[in-house]
């Protein structure tokens, strides 16, 4: 979920009696009011202060500001060719990371900007802070995290839109449908994903130390993935979250947003990651991963979203420039 702070008109200007010199104060103390209370609280503030109000605008499917995947995708071409082998490298024990490139007729259009981890060696935290005032480095410094990537959907406040449990505390909606999927932290070494179909999440994530629900599932355990409906337009950088067969997770981020819901869980079985289930996390400029473990770095959030309102094909652009989103829910990797 990304919020959305809309320009507002504020009448032709202002009325006598107010100082020039005071204008800029005053405006300024207007926005973050406005963004304080259309947000409904300081997550639309430092929204505000620290990225910039973000709009969607019309754009073509062959618009210069889409890049190439997204162009490519909208024209129908949504089956990449097949991958090539996934080349891992150790960035310290436990941890693997790779980059898996994605091409159509031979032509880089995405790439997924991987890392697998052992939970045996590392301690998953879902950390949730809703005024949205640390973005992935922030979350990295404060928690000493090897691993750092965007969490599930949050509402307009910032806070979890979906059943969180964060160091034991229940957060978010206690009344909830989930048909999809959680990640949980249930046990020693016990981080693992779960499929909720014809389950109930709440004796699921009961005793769990760290757990947070979240959708679409990608592949599930019939392996198959649940993205039926879901527009093929609607294209952005994705994170998402995966469990192979020797139990180690996967967390994956798209450099680029060529994949829509549909044509990413049908990439998954085909891509050589040993998936047994994958889960989609938030998206769009969200869309965040840093690494630091041994000497290797990663450092990456997404910039695309595109949607259709109304009819219309829109981007999701920000008004300032592509500075970094906070990230009220963020998943961490510490060391053990």
């Amino acid at each position: 979920m990304t919020t959305i702070l809309r320009p507002r008109r504020w009448g032709r200007g202002w009325r006598w009696g107010v100082s020039l010199a005071l204008a800029p104060v005053l405006a300024a103390s207007a926005a973050v009011a406005v963004a304080y209370g259309k947000a409904g609280g300081w997550y639309g503030v430092n929204v505000m202060l620290r990225r910039g109000a973000s709009i969607w605008v019309d754009v073509a499917p062959d618009d210069s500001r889409l890049s190439p995947g997204i162009r490519l995708s909208l024209a129908g071409r949504r089956t990449p060719d097949a991958p090539e082998p996934v080349r891992w490298r150790q960035a310290a024990a436990g941890l693997d990371v790779a980059e898996l490139p994605v091409r159509v007729g031979g032509r880089p259009v995405d790439a997924l900007l991987l890392t697998r981890i052992d939970p045996a060696r590392y301690r998953f935290r879902v950390l949730s802070r809703p005024a949205g005032d640390r973005e992935v480095g922030d979350w990295m410094e404060a928690t000493g995290a090897a691993l750092v990537v965007n969490g599930s959907y949050y509402a307009r406040d910032g806070s979890p839109d979906t059943p969180v449990v964060s160091d034991g505390r229940r957060l978010g909606p206690s009344s909830y449908q989930a048909r999809h999927g959680a990640f949980l932290v249930d046990g020693p070494g016990g981080a693992r994903l779960a499929d909720l179909t014809g389950t109930d999440w709440r004796p699921v994530t009961e005793g769990a130390s760290q757990a947070m629900v979240s959708y679409p599932m990608l592949l599930g355990a019939d392996g198959h993935g649940r993205t039926g409906g879901q527009d093929e337009r609607w294209l952005a950088n994705r994170s998402f979250l995966g469990q192979d067969g020797a139990g180690r997770i996967i967390v994956g981020t798209t450099r680029d947003a060529y994949f829509s819901l549909p044509s990413l869980a049908a990439f998954l079985p085909r891509s050589g990651l040993g998936l047994r289930l994958a889960l989609n996390l938030d998206g769009g400029p969200v869309a965040c991963q840093k690494v630091s473990a041994g000497g290797y770095r990663r450092d990456f959030c997404g910039r695309y979203e595109t949607a259709v309102h109304d009819g219309r094909l829109q981007l999701l652009r920000p008004l300032v420039d592509f500075r970094r989103n906070g990230l009220p829910i963020a998943l961490v990797a510490v060391p053990r």
